[in-house]
């Protein structure tokens, strides 16, 4: 089974933490050395805000930690949207997911055109295998923001775990046109985002999607890591593919054309 969960956008919150924990580490008060003595360098707690001091242990994953700022800070602003958001984000990350879609529909309900909760309201749908609800989830998301790489990922998940797989295609190019990289961005459980990529049956199927929609976009390199992972999980309609008119170009490419070559012994009568 293919897990993971992230939560995005990763890059820009551990360049925040880098930034935090220069600060702790930096000490512009240094006292002067007493009299024929060495050095003496005191470093003194970062000054950092209830806010930032929250989404530092989302960063390094001490979500009970952030847990306990982030319902400090609801209480304090009951109408920050925000906050209720990333409360959910750090239950959400403990498996704690009733109380998680209850902070994303308070954040939803404070904010109706806060996209990122509705998000993260289907990913508790797409958790607990409840697809269809996930699918309108993901796509009220998309219509709050459209911009954004990983609702349209989200939602090629969703529409493949539906078995609708045109539809599934249909997203993950649309990820594919905001963000080129987006399936290989790196993995992480922290920001205001949350992305479930669990697949627990037919990977080959899933790999042909994934490979057909790097074909469509141009992407041969990927496209043929794709290939190989599909046929290496079995796809039965793998010989199909040479004559499907999306892998054209693909298939001018030695490397695929090498997927496709008998292997030794192949064809070969005793």
């Amino acid at each position: 089974m293919t897990s993971y969960r992230l939560a995005i956008p990763a890059v820009s919150l551990l360049f925040f933490a880098l930034q935090l924990l220069t600060r702790a580490q930096t000490n512009p008060d240094i006292s002067k050395p007493p009299a024929g003595g060495a050095t003496q360098v005191h470093a003194p707690a970062p000054n950092l805000s209830q806010e930032e001091l929250a989404r530092l242990y989302l960063v390094k994953k001490q979500y009970h930690e952030a847990e306990e700022i982030f319902r400090r800070l609801t209480r304090e602003h009951p109408k920050n949207a925000v906050y209720w958001n990333e409360l959910g984000i750090s239950l959400h990350n403990q498996m704690e997911l009733d109380a998680a879609l209850k902070c994303y529909q308070k954040a939803s309900k404070l904010d109706s055109h806060y996209a990122d909760p509705v998000n993260n309201i289907g990913t508790i749908w797409y958790e607990r295998k409840r697809f269809a609800k996930a699918i309108r989830a993901y796509q009220r998301a998309i219509s709050l923001r459209n911009d954004f790489a990983a609702f349209y990922l989200n939602l090629g998940y969703a529409y493949f775990s539906q078995k609708q797989y045109e539809e599934s295609i249909t997203a993950f190019r649309k990820a594919l046109q905001i963000d080129p990289d987006s399936f290989e961005a790196g993995h992480s459980r922290t920001g205001t985002v949350i992305q479930d990529r669990t697949i627990s049956s037919d990977r080959g199927r899933f790999y042909f999607l994934l490979a057909k929609s790097f074909a469509g976009s141009g992407n041969i390199e990927r496209c043929v890591t794709y290939l190989r992972k599909a046929r290496d999980e079995g796809y039965q309609d793998f010989n199909a593919i040479k004559s499907d008119p999306t892998f054209a170009a693909v298939m001018k490419d030695p490397a695929a054309q090498e997927l496709f070559a008998p292997k030794p012994g192949e064809g070969v009568q005793p």
